[in-house]
């Protein structure tokens, strides 16, 4: 931090501009954050935050990101996490599918993930520093727990299947638990179908439809928020502690 100002002094910006410009990419994050429910920031909305304020050094935009991460995590106590997109695998039956028709399916899924880089190559979301029971006392919003417990069901389910679950399948399993994909007025959710979509916008999932011999298929794979490692390991440990149960209660019968 102490080599901050002459940093800035290579861009010919007083410490005062500086100051601004951090502050205003502060309060644009902690904004943003809270109006799209914790949807991730793409960098390139960050990166508009100052050239479009007629700034024309080219390396300005990454420092004042940096100066904004490093506040937000001293003063707020938030650490701004970089999420890296995953391309979807999909997978084509080659005893379902002609050569030609394999052929025309990758084409395909070639130019959607070169789209999808392009459009959406780097993102941030917000996460809490603060221990785990702290930040339930004090700051956890408990009027949206049943999100976090639809989030973290939805997770389980893809994940028991392997990562990966056709649209179908997903839905199969949340029936069971009294949820319908048509339902729109629920009393918790409201529209779940949206519910479901905001997990994609969230970047806990993502989705794609894939196009065969006998039709389109939807599929939700985890992406990158669920597959992070402190989200991945707390899943891991409730499916194995639910499967330790079956088994304890079936060696009981």
């Amino acid at each position: 931090m102490s080599e901050t100002p002459e940093i800035f002094s290579q861009f010919d910006i007083s410490n005062h501009e500086k100051e601004k410009l951090v502050g205003e990419m502060i309060r644009y994050i902690l904004f943003k954050t809270e109006q799209n429910s914790g949807c991730p920031i793409r960098r390139e909305e960050l990166t508009q935050l100052i050239t479009g304020k007629g700034y024309k050094q080219r390396n300005l935009p990454a420092f004042v990101i940096n100066e904004a991460k490093s506040k937000l995590s001293s003063i707020f106590g938030y650490e701004i996490k970089e999420l890296q997109r995953f391309r979807a695998s999909v997978s084509v039956n080659p005893g379902r599918a002609s050569q030609s028709q394999q052929y025309l399916h990758m084409v395909q899924i070639l130019i959607n993930s070169i789209d999808t880089a392009a459009a959406d190559a780097k993102s941030y979301i917000l996460v809490s520093q603060l221990p785990a029971d702290i930040y339930t006392k004090f700051v956890e919003d408990t009027s949206s727990s049943h999100m976090s417990g639809f989030t973290f069901v939805v997770i389980g389910i893809i994940h028991l299947g392997g990562g990966k679950v056709t649209e179908e399948s997903l839905w199969h399993h949340l029936r069971r638990l009294g949820l319908h994909e048509n339902e729109g007025n629920h009393p918790d959710f409201a529209d779940t179908k949206l519910a479901l979509e905001a997990l994609v916008q969230k970047r806990y999932l993502q989705k794609e439809k894939v196009n065969g011999p006998e039709g389109s298929t939807v599929y939700y794979e985890l992406a990158e928020r669920a597959l992070d490692g402190t989200i991945n390991d707390r899943i891991k440990a409730y499916v194995s502690q639910i499967v330790q149960k079956d088994v304890t209660s079936l060696d009981a019968d």
